[in-house]
C-alpha cells in the first residue's frame, strides 16, 4: 500500500506567511525607486507620451514611445461634437531598433478645430488620466485679423538619475514647472536646446543616447504637458554630444537620429540629411529653428574660418527671412546673440559672423526680428538699438530644471537689468491686438508659477 503523509495546518500556513512577506518586501522596494526609473502608472503599455508635434491647417502629428513591440495608433473626433466619425492615423509597429516610439499623423483634418484623441496599442484603446486634445491651425489669411495665441519657451531641463550624475547636490530640481506651465495652456511650447542631458556614459553609443533621451521623456511630471500641447524644439550642447561639442564630435549622426525620433518638428535640416535646422509658422508668426552645433567650429580653434551657424544655414536663414511674410520673425538658437560680453559660447565669441548676420538683417531691411535663445542657465532679455531702423532683442529663457548661474563680472551692454532672473523658470509668449495695435507680451514665470516680469513690445515698433 502506497504512504499518503497527513498533512496539518502548519504545511499551508507557512508557505502562505512567506508569499505575503515576499509581496510585502518587493512592494516595499519598488516604491523606494524614484519616481522617473518607475513604469508610468496610468498603463501598462506606454513608456512616455503621447506627445503633440506639429500643427498644420490638415495634418497633426502625435508622437508615442512604448514598453516593447506592438501596433500603436490614435484615434479622434472633434472636440464637443456628438455622432461624428471617429477619425484612425496610420499604424505603426514600434521596434526596439527604433526605442518604441512611433510618429502618428493625424491627416485630412479641418483648419481651425480642435480634437480629443486617444491612443490605441494592439488594437486596445488606452485610458487618459488627464486632457488628450490637438488642434489645427486657423485658416485666416485675406479673411480675418490674425489669431491671438500664446506659446511657452525655455531651455536646459535636467533630470536626476545617481547612479550616472555626479557626486554631491543633484543638478536637477523642480520638475513641477512642466505642471506649472501645462496649467497655463499654451497652444505650443518652443524648446530652446538642452531639452536632455547626456552624461558621460551616453554620448559613446548609440543605446547610450536612446537611454537618456528614454529616460528624460519619461519623466511622469512632464506627460500632462506632452499631450495637449504641441511640441517644436532644437537642440544644444547636451542633447548634441558633449559641453561645448562642436562640428567635429564624431557621434553627430547618432545624436541627430535620436533627436529626430524623439521630437516632432516639420522637418529635419536644409537637406533632410543634415542637422536639426527647420521653420514653422503659426498665426502671423514664422519661426527659424537653427542649428547651432553641426556646423560650429570649435571654440579653441585658431585658423580658418570661425562660424557657428556656418554659410549654408546662414544664407538658407537669411532667404528665408527676406521670404517671410510674418509681423514677428523668432530666430530660434541655443546660443546668446546680442549680449556684447563675449563669454562661454554665445556670438560674441565669434564676431565675424554675428556681424555678418547683424548686417545682413539690416541690408536686406527684414522687420520684426526677435531672437530666442537659451543655454545660459538665467534669464534676461537685451536690447540693442540700431541708427535708422528698429531696434533688435534677444529674450534668453534659462534653465527648466538644471542649475541656475549668477551673472556677476559680466557686461553686457544691451541687458535690460530688471529682467535679469537666476532661478528655474519659463517663458510665456502672447501675440495678441489686431491691425497696428498687434504686440508680443513676454511673461516670465518662476517654476511655481510665480510672475517674474512682463514686457511688450509693439509690432509696428518692429518697423
Amino acid at each position: 500500500m502506497q504512504f499518503r503523509p497527513t498533512l496539518s495546518k502548519k504545511h499551508f500556513i507557512i508557505p502562505i506567511l512567506q508569499f505575503i512577506f515576499v509581496l510585502l518586501f518587493f512592494s516595499l522596494l519598488l516604491q523606494e525607486l524614484p519616481a522617473q526609473t518607475r513604469k508610468i502608472s496610468r498603463n501598462n503599455s506606454i513608456r512616455s507620451g503621447p506627445m503633440l508635434g506639429y500643427s498644420e491647417m490638415r495634418e497633426v502629428l502625435i508622437w508615442v514611445q512604448t514598453l516593447a513591440e506592438c501596433e500603436v495608433w490614435a484615434e479622434y473626433i472633434e472636440e464637443g461634437i456628438k455622432n461624428e466619425a471617429i477619425g484612425s492615423t496610420n499604424r505603426v509597429k514600434t521596434e526596439r531598433e527604433k526605442a518604441f516610439t512611433a510618429k502618428l499623423i493625424a491627416a485630412d483634418l479641418e483648419p481651425g478645430k480642435r480634437y480629443v484623441y486617444w491612443i490605441v496599442i494592439n488594437g486596445k484603446r488606452q485610458p487618459a488620466q488627464y486632457p488628450q486634445v490637438f488642434q489645427t491651425l486657423s485658416l485666416w489669411q485675406w479673411r480675418k485679423d490674425a489669431p491671438n495665441v500664446t506659446f511657452a519657451i525655455g531651455s536646459c531641463a535636467y533630470i536626476n538619475e545617481e547612479r550616472f550624475d555626479r557626486s554631491g547636490k543633484p543638478y536637477g530640481e523642480h520638475y513641477d514647472i512642466f505642471s506649472t506651465i501645462a496649467g497655463k495652456s499654451p497652444d505650443f511650447m518652443v524648446w530652446l536646446g538642452d531639452n536632455t542631458y547626456l552624461r558621460d556614459p551616453d554620448w559613446g553609443s548609440r543605446s547610450g543616447i536612446l537611454y537618456r533621451y528614454s529616460h528624460t521623456r519619461e519623466l511622469k511630471e512632464l506627460q500632462p504637458l506632452l499631450a495637449s500641447v504641441h511640441h517644436y524644439a532644437i537642440w544644444d550642447d547636451h542633447d548634441y554630444g558633449s559641453n561645448d561639442a562642436d562640428n567635429s564630435f564624431i557621434g553627430k549622426q547618432l545624436t541627430r537620429e535620436a533627436f529626430t525620433l524623439f521630437w516632432g518638428n516639420p522637418t529635419y535640416g536644409m537637406d533632410g540629411k543634415n542637422g536639426i535646422t527647420t521653420s514653422f509658422r503659426w498665426s502671423d508668426a514664422e519661426f527659424f529653428l537653427l542649428d547651432d552645433r553641426w556646423f560650429k567650429s570649435p571654440n579653441k580653434r585658431r585658423t580658418g574660418k570661425r562660424e557657428i551657424i556656418g554659410e549654408s544655414q546662414f544664407e538658407w536663414l537669411i532667404n528665408s527671412l527676406s521670404s517671410s511674410q510674418a509681423t514677428f520673425k523668432f530666430i530660434v538658437i541655443g546660443g546668446q546673440v546680442l549680449n556684447s560680453a563675449a563669454i562661454h559660447e554665445n556670438f560674441s565669441t565669434y564676431p565675424e559672423e554675428r556681424k555678418k548676420l547683424l548686417d545682413a538683417i539690416l541690408a536686406e531691411k527684414i522687420s520684426g526680428v526677435i531672437f530666442l535663445t537659451g543655454d545660459r542657465h538665467y534669464t534676461s532679455l537685451s536690447k540693442m538699438n540700431r541708427e535708422g531702423t528698429y531696434p533688435l532683442y534677444d529674450l534668453t529663457v534659462s534653465p527648466l530644471t538644471s542649475g541656475t548661474y549668477q551673472m556677476r563680472d559680466e557686461v553686457n551692454d544691451f541687458l535690460i537689468p530688471e529682467t535679469y532672473l537666476s532661478e528655474r523658470n519659463f517663458g510665456l509668449l502672447k501675440l495678441e491686438g489686431k491691425g497696428t495695435e498687434r504686440k508680443l507680451v513676454i511673461e516670465v514665470f518662476t517654476w511655481d508659477g510665480k510672475k517674474a516680469w512682463v514686457k511688450e513690445i509693439l509690432a509696428k515698433d518692429l518697423k
